[in-house]
């Protein structure tokens, strides 16, 4: 692909977009000029954490140099103007996901707190009652079993789970299997942080709804690589976590609809999530406000909010086809690869590829290619019921975003390639 620096208009969106350039891009990421080990720095562990682009650095920066105080109770310059970056990036997280409203924009710590947040909400509003079931998927992060097994343990509900093929592929006929009158709630993910298969959310969402069923979609996987419109998916709820799409640690979304938050209780309790205070009781704030106690996470709002900015200024087609060029390439090198095994081989795939080597443990092969500068991830990747079903103890991923290059794919196969040698 020969890209240039120049902005372009996409007449059809009437948006000016920066032209897709990775050299370029990779220029805006000073981690990626580094040195590990005295090689240049590989950086294939995506699916675990992006880097972060210079304009959001500097946001983080300049929030506490210039803009530093607590926001919505004051009125005093610094406070107000805290106040407007902060709820900016909501309205700019709004337009990312093309929700209805920013109150259905709930900021959260991450796509964890997020799903965390809904288990305890739901089991205290009234949505579920003893013998009810949630149906959860075998591709599942432990942060979307975990939370549910607590609430079924609590409320004595029934967790049933959607098998996958071999190729890592969600059953469509076994989840219509499983579905029926009982069923309260849908929870799966949009793409598998260990396979990459992109999951049929919106076949999905459109047969839980025709029981009447809300559904929550994990993408914390899938917003970093293609454009999410949650009208689109009509999904009821959606969450992602904002360091996994060049936003910092600890801040990420809970986006539900408003006609389904409204009639949750809080997750917590304190200040600036109420409207009076008695010692004989409290009401609560309107949305967003009511899901969000205490003074939050400002600088990782406002910080998410530039990583949006960074991401937004791109054609959202043209990442996704460098992201494909690159998963296409690593999977037919590293299938050159004597005794290399893919898992995971659905031709619905975004970004990852996960791999064992015959005789090789990936705890191995991570730890030696780190000796040439590359970031793989080793072991079950919070997923271990999924790995597990592959009679596998651990994978080896290598992940892809934005600033990689076909290049670094040379580099993994070579590095693999020395490995299979010391081990010969």
């Amino acid at each position: 692909m020969n890209f240039d620096t120049e902005i372009q208009t996409i007449p059809k969106l009437g948006k000016s977009y920066r032209k897709f350039n990775v050299d370029e891009v990779r220029a805006d990421f000073p981690i990626l000029k580094r040195l590990v080990n005295g090689k240049p720095l590989v950086y294939l562990d995506n699916a675990a954490t992006s880097q972060k682009p210079q304009s959001v650095i500097d946001a983080i920066s300049n929030y506490y140099t210039y803009e530093n105080a607590n926001i919505h109770r004051g009125l005093h310059f610094l406070s107000e103007l805290a106040t407007d970056a902060y709820e900016g990036a909501r309205l700019k997280v709004k337009e990312f996901l093309n929700a209805m409203s920013v109150s259905e924009i709930i900021f959260v710590r991450g796509a964890t707190e997020g799903i965390n947040l809904l288990a305890y909400s739901l089991g205290n509003g009234g949505h579920f009652k003893e013998g009810d079931e949630i149906i959860i998927s075998y591709m599942e992060h432990h942060s979307n079993i975990v939370p549910w097994q607590l609430l079924c343990e609590r409320m004595n509900l029934k967790l049933k789970v959607v098998p996958v093929n071999e190729k890592g592929e969600f059953l469509f006929e076994e989840f219509e299997k499983l579905i029926n009158e009982r069923t309260k709630l849908v929870s799966v993910v949009h793409i598998s942080n260990a396979l990459g298969t992109i999951n049929p959310v919106k076949e999905i969402v459109n047969t839980a709804h025709s029981y009447n069923i809300p559904v929550l979609l994990d993408g914390a996987q899938a917003v970093p690589h293609t454009k999410v419109d949650v009208q689109d998916l009509n999904c009821d709820f959606y969450v992602f976590s904002g360091h996994k799409v060049f936003g910092p640690t600890g801040i990420g979304v809970l986006y539900g609809k408003t006609e389904l938050l409204d009639k949750l209780p809080p997750f917590q309790g304190g200040g600036d999530m109420i409207r009076e205070v008695s010692f004989e009781g409290t009401t609560y704030d309107d949305l967003p406000q009511k899901f969000e106690a205490g003074t939050p996470n400002i600088v990782g709002g406002i910080a998410l909010g530039a990583a949006i900015d960074y991401l937004s200024a791109f054609d959202r087609e043209e990442v996704t086809n460098h992201e494909a060029e690159l998963l296409i390439y690593a999977t037919r090198k590293l299938s050159e690869i004597e005794g290399l095994r893919i898992i995971g081989t659905s031709e619905n795939k975004a970004s990852v590829v996960s791999f064992v080597v015959d005789g090789i443990h990936p705890y191995d092969i991570g730890t030696i290619i780190d000796t040439n500068g590359i970031a793989i991830r080793t072991g079950h990747h919070c997923t271990m019921p999924l790995i597990k079903s592959f009679g596998l103890p651990a994978t080896a991923r290598a992940s892809f975003s934005i600033y990689n290059k076909l290049e670094e794919v040379d580099n993994l196969y070579d590095a693999l390639i020395k490995v299979k040698k010391m081990f010969s």
